[in-house]
């Protein structure tokens, strides 16, 4: 009995492993909602975007879809002058969660002193998060949280497109043009942030977003470098 039992528990799961890969998310979607938070004493309304949007190929055909959340203050008439910081973590194989959710998002998680999570969990605002001077996008890279690559023919994904050193920053400096072309960003100042591997995805990204897309950027932060050549001790100027 025992045995039919495991079996037809080992075929439930096979059945269910089957159709969770046949899962997607649109590739191009977004989803709004608002909210607000205080920093520095002073309440700070914003719009929160959260969705995919596409990464293209030369034929103009989708090839991946990254998920992103995307913070707007909303008490701003004219963003020319108001900073975008584009933020990523490391890895290369971490989401953005922790940049979202522990350093410069609007909300953070609900932590004691040492880093442990406190009962019971959920976020709260960040008093300390940047949107009192800064928009923010958080990007998820390719196989990261929702992000996922699209099969350009069959069930072949062509991996050289995303992972690797070069290939990752080359798709994020495409994805990062359309993301600025459709939030109409191009006349702000803009700021790549990036933490642990992300600190070389975004040294990479400066200079491809120069070469290659004609975006010069104000400034680029290093969070917990990796090894770029640069010492870790004190102030890197």
């Amino acid at each position: 009995m025992k045995i039919k039992i495991l079996l037809v528990a080992a075929v439930l799961l096979s059945i269910f492993l089957v159709e969770a890969q046949k899962r997607q998310l649109p590739v191009d979607t977004l989803v709004v909602t608002t909210g607000q938070v205080t920093i520095g004493g002073k309440v700070v309304p914003y719009r929160a975007s959260t969705g995919t949007q596409p990464v293209w190929d030369d034929n103009g055909q989708p090839i991946a879809s990254l998920f992103h959340t995307y913070y707007e203050r909303t008490d701003i008439k004219d963003n020319t002058a108001r900073p975008l910081v584009i933020s990523f973590n490391g890895g290369p194989g971490s989401a953005s969660v922790w940049m979202h959710l522990a350093y410069t998002g609007p909300k953070i998680l609900k932590i004691d002193d040492e880093g442990y999570p406190v009962q019971p969990y959920g976020v709260r605002e960040n008093p300390h998060s940047i949107l009192d001077v800064a928009d923010i996008v958080f990007v998820n890279p390719v196989n990261t949280a929702y992000s996922r690559s699209i099969p350009e023919s069959g069930d072949k994904v062509d991996r050289s497109k995303f992972f690797g050193v070069n290939a990752d920053i080359k798709y994020l400096a495409d994805w990062i043009n359309t993301f600025v072309t459709r939030k109409n960003r191009w006349r702000s100042p803009k700021y790549l942030i990036g933490e642990s591997y992300g600190t070389t995805r975004v040294s990479g990204l400066a200079l491809e977003l120069q070469n290659r897309q004609w975006m010069y950027l104000n400034g680029v932060i290093l969070v917990s470098p990796t090894e770029l050549g640069i010492k870790r001790e004190g102030i890197v100027e």
